[in-house]
């Protein structure tokens, strides 16, 4: 089990005292935490936060709320240890796939803390896009798999495992675009560099698009790249845009290599997916999966 996403997103608030400095350390963007947070105040029926200027202060039910989310944390992390315990897992063999995206920027801190809780259990991992990882469940080389996408295969049970947002990224040394938000006019006349067909980061930003009456046709492509490292080095010596996953631009946000172009009333949420045989229950794989959210929610 996991603790649940929108507390999550309020208690990191509460603690950075900043929706900027929540959002970084979520990995997404700062209108996706505030959409959250004003939810959770329309669910509660109170405001959670005082909002002066650019500074933010707990209410008193704010206050409330953050001493039970702290304890409804700790309850679950209990929880999950105990569930470990009596299951015991101490050995096995598991082999995972992952799509690019995740098994090069989520998948690599879970592994190592997996190995180091549970170094008698060895573990694989295979990567390629969705449409390849999905194949490998299904040829049976794989165990479990984590994808992008909306694939709804029969043979396949789907999972939700983490919340991301797709966002659009250029080179802070970018001449063609100086503006921090355009409009999806304006888009249209960007070149872009996309990912390849079979990829989950694809389907989603066509999905995206079809919504305002938009297709691929609509954009300017510059290039397909196979990777979304490639497509990030390429944006470092281009005046092009590429969308990529906020989780896998952290480090060059942080080293001010790329930046982040809103666009107006336009944003591409997701959410990544365990995949499994329908009618595999295996212990092991379940204690992976309840692993995997607990080291990335809590």
């Amino acid at each position: 089990m996991h603790f649940d996403y929108r507390l999550l997103v309020f208690k990191t608030v509460a603690e950075k005292m900043s929706f900027t400095r929540a959002a970084k350390e979520l990995f997404t963007s700062q209108p996706s935490v505030t959409n959250h947070i004003k939810e959770l105040e329309k669910e509660v029926g109170v405001p959670l936060f005082d909002r002066l200027g650019n500074r933010i202060h707990l209410t008193e039910a704010g206050k409330l709320l953050y001493g039970f989310a702290v304890q409804i944390e700790m309850l679950y992390k209990q929880f999950d240890e105990k569930i470990s315990e009596m299951r015991n897992i101490n050995s096995g063999n598991l082999r995972v796939g992952a799509s690019t995206t995740i098994s090069q920027f989520i998948l690599p801190k879970i592994l190592a803390s997996y190995k180091s809780r549970f170094p008698s259990i060895s573990v694989t991992l295979n990567n390629g896009n969705s449409g390849q990882i999905e194949k490998l469940l299904i040829d049976k080389k794989i165990d479990i798999g984590i994808i992008e996408g909306n694939s709804n295969l029969p043979e396949i049970n789907y999972e939700n495992f983490l919340n991301d947002e797709i966002v659009l990224v250029v080179s802070t040394q970018n001449r063609l675009i100086q503006k921090d938000e355009i409009n999806l006019d304006e888009l249209k006349s960007i070149p872009l560099v996309i990912r390849e067909s079979g990829s989950g980061t694809l389907d989603v930003v066509d999905s995206a698009l079809s919504k305002h009456n938009m297709n691929r046709n609509s954009l300017t492509i510059e290039m397909l790249l196979g990777s979304t490292a490639s497509i990030k080095e390429y944006l470092k010596y281009s005046d092009s845009a590429a969308f990529i996953s906020i989780n896998a631009i952290q480090n060059e946000l942080i080293r001010n290599e790329l930046r982040i172009i809103e666009i107006e009333d336009f944003q591409i949420f997701r959410t990544f997916q365990f995949i499994s045989l329908i009618g595999n229950h295996s212990t092991l794989i379940t204690h992976f999966k309840n692993f995997s959210k607990r080291a990335t929610f809590i």
